[in-house]
């Protein structure tokens, strides 16, 4: 039996691992997910955008649902990510999620294609929940990754026909505001989740909005640290939770790793620009740093550069610094020491971009 839906706590937006191929590497996969419950997770998410989803065929996702599901064993909730932006495969891979025993959906607003708000409600969410019955879908709303944003009114005609089918959001827009009006709208009974690491606690101690938890990326690497810190918010000991948040500031911050690089063009002229680097290969690379079997990212992402890769690992230093019991569990059921990797120059060098 799968674990009901539960929509707070800290879930963990899993990243996918790879072997050396670019193979899906499912035993790594397993103990990730075996170590993300021992550390007291609330929940997995896989085959999100950390997970690399634009990138896994659709067997591989559905392996990769399926594999969190078996990892699971009841024990911690699944949310498995089904959004697409064409709406018969994400009906396709909700029905598959819910028979492979999954907790509940999460779907991201269509990505690419950018259909209106009242789109995406009626012919994307409303369809979805039409097709495939029974199973929980949460809305997943990131204007900065898919271009569109189901509103916050539409949002709450689904939540209110049906707030059994429809009862939390993951909202990662940024925008507090639009927080407050998602529960104003909504009222008590929808669950916000944050979608962004430096914003749970905010959003969790701003009354208006009443975040109950996380979808986080930096679970994958802290997830025992960051599940003190909701339950300690959620348990109205703010002091503790920000003293939390405060150690982990430095890896709340590196969600996405900006840094400038210089381009040489080939009649000799340089250049400067500004490179991006988004999630997850910034994660990718600490939790390889780190000695977790997670691989590389699949293109068109790829390794970062060195000032970016050194970012992080001054991140995890100082993290490491203010609170190694933080980063000491991987060390444990790893089998690594985390002070030799986090200070040999050639496990870093390895991961960035010659």
């Amino acid at each position: 039996m799968p674990a009901a839906f539960q929509p707070s706590g800290a879930w963990t937006a899993l990243v996918t691992p790879f072997d050396k191929n670019g193979k899906f590497n499912a035993p790594a996969f397993k103990r990730l997910c075996e170590f993300q419950i021992a550390q007291g997770i609330t929940g997995l998410v896989p085959a999100g955008t950390t997970g690399e989803s634009p990138t896994l065929s659709w067997e591989e996702h559905n392996h990769v649902i399926e594999d969190a599901v078996a990892a699971a064993k009841g024990k911690v909730g699944v949310l498995a990510g089904t959004g697409s932006n064409c709406t018969d495969e994400a009906v396709a891979a909700t029905r598959h999620a819910r028979e492979a025993g999954a907790s509940a959906a999460l779907l991201v607003d269509c990505y690419y294609n950018g259909p209106s708000s009242l789109e995406l409600r009626a012919e994307y969410y409303e369809a979805v929940l039409q097709w495939v019955p029974e199973i929980p879908l949460v809305p997943y709303i990131i204007p900065g990754r898919s271009g569109t944003a189901l509103s916050a009114e539409d949002l709450a005609i689904l939540h209110l026909k049906n707030p059994k089918r429809l009862p939390a959001v993951k909202q990662a827009t940024g925008d507090l505001d639009r927080m407050r009006r998602d529960r104003t709208l909504c009222g008590a009974g929808m669950a916000i989740m944050s979608g962004d690491d430096d914003l749970t606690l905010a959003m969790m101690q701003d009354a208006a909005i009443g975040c109950s938890g996380v979808i986080s990326v930096m679970t994958n690497v802290v997830p025992g640290a960051i599940a003190r810190m909701v339950a300690a918010q959620a348990k109205g000991d703010a002091a503790q939770a920000n003293e939390i948040g405060k150690k982990l500031a430095p890896l709340f911050r590196l969600v996405g790793c900006r840094v400038t690089s210089k381009r040489t063009l080939p009649d000799g002229r340089s250049a400067e620009v500004e490179d991006k680097f988004r999630n997850p290969t910034p994660v990718k690379a600490m939790m390889a740093g780190l000695g977790m079997a997670v691989g590389p990212a699949r293109r068109p992402l790829g390794k970062m550069t060195a000032p970016a890769v050194q970012i992080c690992r001054e991140a995890l230093k100082e993290v490491h610094k203010t609170a190694p019991e933080f980063l000491q569990p991987i060390g444990e059921f790893f089998g690594v020491n985390i002070e030799q990797r986090l200070n040999s120059d050639a496990v870093w060098a390895d991961l960035a971009r010659i």
